[in-house]
C-alpha cells in the first residue's frame, strides 16, 4: 500500500524552529506543515493589517521559510501553513521575497483567501455561541474568520504549489488537504476523511505528541526536551498511521502521549465537528509498533454539517498591570499589606475598570488560597483590571509603581504594562457563505 510522510513543523506561533528544520532535512517527508494561528492570534492580526496594509501574518514568517526551504526544495518537500493569518496574500509575496534571497527561484507559492468574513457578518443579526448577535458588538467588531476546509489546499497542490499559505483553516485540515491530494479521497470519503482529521489532530499541535506538554518529572519521564523533536506520520492509502519521529531527536512517542493529544480539545470524541467531515475518534486504535513508533487505525467519519464555525474577534477594553516582588521574612504579610493598599488607592483616586485582580503569584493566582499552605520565601504581587481606556488601565501599574517608596519595606522588580484585550467569540454560518479562492505568486 502506498504510503506519504508528513511532519509538524510548529504547532503555535512562537515554536521552536529547529525540530522543523530537523525534519526538512533528515525526515524523509513530503510535506512539512506549520500550524501557527490560534482564535486570539488572528484578530490581534487583523489589527496589524489594519495599521499595514502588508502586515498581518505570523512575525516569524520569513524565520522559518529561510530555515527550512532550502531543504525543502532540494528534496521536494511542499510546505503548508496558516501563517498567512489575516493577510495570506502579503505572507506569500513574504515567502517569495525569501525564496529569491536564497537563490530558489520559480518557487510557487499558493495564497488562500476567503475566510474573512468580516463584512458579510459585520450588522447582522448573527447569534453568537455565547449570548447576544455580532451586530451588537458594533464598532468593537475586529475580525471575524470562518474555519474554512481542507479542499482548497488540496486544490493548490494539485496546481503545482509547492508552498501553500493559508488564513484561518481548521487546524486538521491542513494535513488533511496534503493527504487529499496525494491519494485523490472523494470529498464524501467520510471514513478515510475521518481517519486523515485523526492524523490531523494528532500531529497539528507537533511537540505535544512528541512528549513535551506530556513531560512530567517523577510521574511521566520524557528525555533529553531540550532537543525535543517534532513528530511525523506515515500514512496509508486507507488513512490509517504511523505516528514517529526522527531517529535520535528528543522527547519521545509512546501510545500514551498520543491518546493525550487525541483527547486534547475534545468535547465529544464520536462527533468532532469539522469544516470537511464529522470525524469519530471513538474507535481509534492506539499500539506501540516499536521504539518512539505507534499505530493509529481505526478512525471514522460521517457526512459535515453543512455549517462553518466562526471565530469573532472584538473589542474588549484595555488591561493595565502592575508586579512587585518581596522576599525573605514577612514576604507573604508584606505581599498581602501591598494588595490591600493598592486597593484602597484605586479607591480613593476614583479609578474606573470593568473587572480587577488581585494575585499573589506562588500562593493564591491559579488555585485561589490554599488552607494550610506553606508560605513561600518570596511572593510577587500582580495587580491587572481591565478598563475602558488605556489612560485608566496606565493608572493601575502607576500605583503598584508608587509603592516603592510608599509601600512596604522591601519590594522591587517592579513591571508595568498597558495592552488591548481581544475578546474572542464563535458563531456558525452555511458553508456556502464563505468562498475560498487562490492566488499565485511566485519567486
Amino acid at each position: 500500500m502506498r504510503t506519504v510522510r508528513i511532519g509538524a513543523g510548529s504547532g503555535f506561533s512562537g515554536d521552536r524552529i529547529e525540530p522543523a528544520v530537523e525534519l526538512a532535512e533528515h525526515g524523509g517527508l513530503r510535506y512539512l506543515v506549520f500550524e501557527c494561528l490560534a482564535e486570539r492570534t488572528i484578530a490581534l492580526a487583523q489589527l496589524a493589517r489594519r495599521r499595514d496594509p502588508e502586515a498581518g501574518f505570523d512575525p516569524l514568517l520569513a524565520a522559518r521559510m529561510r530555515a527550512v526551504l532550502p531543504a525543502c526544495r532540494r528534496q521536494g518537500i511542499r510546505i503548508v501553513t496558516n501563517m498567512g493569518a489575516a493577510n495570506p496574500l502579503a505572507a506569500a509575496r513574504r515567502v517569495a521575497e525569501v525564496a529569491r534571497g536564497l537563490g530558489l527561484h520559480g518557487l510557487r507559492i499558493a495564497a488562500i483567501t476567503g475566510d474573512d468574513v468580516t463584512d458579510r457578518l459585520r450588522g447582522t443579526e448573527t447569534a453568537l455561541d455565547e449570548g447576544g448577535t455580532v451586530a451588537a458588538l458594533g464598532n468593537r467588531l475586529v475580525s471575524a474568520n470562518a474555519y474554512i476546509g481542507a479542499g482548497s489546499i488540496a486544490e493548490a497542490l494539485e496546481a503545482g504549489a509547492e508552498v501553500v499559505v493559508t488564513g484561518r483553516v481548521a487546524d486538521p485540515a491542513l494535513f488533511l488537504g496534503p493527504l487529499i491530494r496525494e491519494f485523490g479521497w472523494a470529498v464524501d470519503d467520510w471514513t478515510r476523511l475521518g481517519r486523515g482529521t485523526v492524523v490531523g489532530h494528532l500531529l497539528e499541535c507537533a511537540g505535544q505528541v512528541t512528549g513535551g506538554y506530556f513531560a512530567d518529572p517523577g510521574v511521566k519521564d520524557v528525555p533529553d526536551l531540550a532537543r525535543l523533536g517534532f513528530p511525523l506520520a506515515e500514512v496509508g492509502e486507507d488513512g490509517n498511521a504511523l505516528v514517529t519521529k526522527v531517529a535520535g531527536s528528543g522527547g519521545r512517542v509512546t501510545p500514551a502521549t498520543c491518546k493525550e493529544q487525541l483527547l486534547y480539545e475534545v468535547h465529544d470524541p464520536a462527533r468532532y465537528l469539522q469544516p470537511d467531515v464529522v470525524a469519530d475518534f471513538s474507535g481509534v486504535k492506539v499500539e506501540a509498533a516499536g521504539e518512539d513508533a505507534v499505530r493509529v487505525t481505526g478512525g471514522d467519519g460521517t457526512p459535515r454539517t453543512g455549517s462553518l464555525k466562526v471565530s469573532v474577534g472584538c473589542h474588549e477594553g484595555w488591561f493595565g498591570e502592575g508586579q512587585i516582588s518581596y522576599a525573605g521574612p514577612g514576604a507573604v504579610a508584606r505581599g498581602r499589606l501591598a494588595l490591600d493598599l493598592v486597593r484602597e488607592r484605586l479607591g480613593l483616586i476614583g479609578h474606573e475598570a470593568e473587572e480587577m485582580r488581585f494575585d499573589l503569584i506562588g500562593m493564591d493566582s491559579i488555585l485561589g488560597p490554599g488552607e494550610g499552605a506553606p508560605e513561600p520565601r518570596e511572593v510577587r504581587v500582580r495587580v491587572v483590571g481591565r478598563c475602558t481606556s488605556p489612560e485608566e488601565a496606565e493608572r493601575i501599574g502607576h500605583e503598584v509603581d508608587s509603592l516603592y517608596l510608599n509601600g512596604p519595606a522591601s519590594g522591587g522588580g517592579v513591571t508595568k504594562a498597558v495592552r488591548e484585550v481581544i475578546g474572542i467569540r464563535s458563531c456558525l454560518i452555511p458553508e456556502d457563505d464563505v468562498r475560498p479562492s487562490l492566488a499565485w505568486v511566485e519567486a
